[in-house]
């Protein structure tokens, strides 16, 4: 009797292990039922996760009432900051103590819903595969002039500049597929940024509603000044976007612009030397201030460009003192058919 093939025998796909990390800045009136609203809904996960608590010097009982509630669970680890770094630094020492293969950053005010974690999670997997989904908060529950307002245009400004097509960059609810993540360095608030530096480093982006709730207790640190400070990392974002590699076109462009504008003023003193927009009987150009001008954008001009070589100089150092490659490969498939993962 011939005997069929034991499909039992193979090996089922092992379940994802998610890490979620939770930067916190005197919360101490929401960390219990945070954690028990984590604890509660994490049972029905179809996957094992765990939990990444980083107390960004907190002035109140956060960090006390957090080891207290959470103490005796091997899922959860404690990360508490000698003084205030920012959410930014937060989440990057969440990020290089998570374990699991996706990481899910939230925030801790219970605006964010955990329910949506699954959702978020399995969107990696769908077609064409993702390596971040980003929660898009489409109901805020939020003030319009101080939060939403300037959301909205940061969004806008912030997504025409990077070429991301998402709607909330400001969402901390997101999944990342953690080789994404790898080799990232944050600074600033450039955890608004993961997504547009996930899509420059080659990953699929995608974003999904989630629900957002109304803050019932603390106080918001969020205030216009750092939207400001956010605009101010754009520009930071955008060059190492679009030119760490060729720092030159950024420079010589820049050069270019103020070359054609020294050119510009010296053809206008010119036009003033035969009495063209000056009376008569016309301005000496010894006399002309915009002679100096002119002189002094080609200067600048001449600068930028010199500034770009060396630039391109430092970037080659970067990259060859490192060994970073200026790309990343996706996938690759040998001669035999078999196929290797991300590079």
């Amino acid at each position: 009797m011939t005997s069929s093939p034991n499909v039992h025998n193979q090996a089922a796909p092992t379940p994802k292990r998610v890490s979620v990390v939770v930067p916190l800045l005197n919360e101490e009136e929401n960390v219990a039922a945070l954690w028990d609203e984590l604890r509660e809904v994490a049972a029905d996960w179809p996957f094992e996760a765990e939990f990444l608590f980083i107390d960004d010097g907190s002035t109140d009982r956060t960090l006390e009432r957090l080891a207290d509630h959470t103490s005796g669970d091997p899922r959860v680890t404690i990360v508490s900051f000698a003084r205030r770094f920012g959410q930014t630094a937060a989440m990057a020492a969440g990020f290089a103590r998570a374990t699991g293969e996706v990481v899910v950053p939230m925030d801790a005010d219970l605006q964010n819903d955990p329910r949506d974690i699954p959702m978020l999670v399995a969107a990696l997997d769908e077609a064409p595969g993702f390596d971040v989904v980003s929660g898009w908060r489409k109901n805020r529950q939020d003030g319009f002039v101080l939060r939403r307002l300037p959301s909205i245009l940061a969004n806008k400004l912030i997504c025409r500049l990077t070429w991301l097509q998402l709607h909330d960059l400001g969402c901390s609810l997101k999944a990342y597929r953690r080789e994404v993540l790898e080799g990232l360095t944050l600074y600033g608030e450039m955890h608004r940024f993961l997504p547009a530096i996930c899509q420059w480093n080659g990953g699929r982006i995608t974003e999904r509603v989630v629900n957002h709730r109304p803050r019932t207790a603390g106080t918001s640190k969020y205030n216009l000044k750092r939207t400001f400070k956010v605009l101010l990392d754009l520009v930071t974002v955008k060059f190492l976007g679009d030119y760490l590699t060729k720092p030159l076109y950024f420079f010589g462009k820049l050069g270019a612009v103020i070359m054609l504008c020294s050119f510009a003023v010296l053809t206008f003193a010119v036009l003033q030397k035969f009495a063209i927009f000056h009376p008569e009987p016309g301005l000496p150009l010894n006399r002309n201030i915009l002679v100096h001008g002119s002189m002094m954008l080609f200067m600048l001009s001449f600068m930028m460009i010199l500034m770009g070589v060396l630039a391109e100089l430092l970037v080659r150092i970067y990259h060859e003192s490192q060994g970073k490659a200026p790309y990343r490969i996706r996938r690759v498939i040998g001669g035999d058919g078999s196929a290797n993962g991300d590079r």
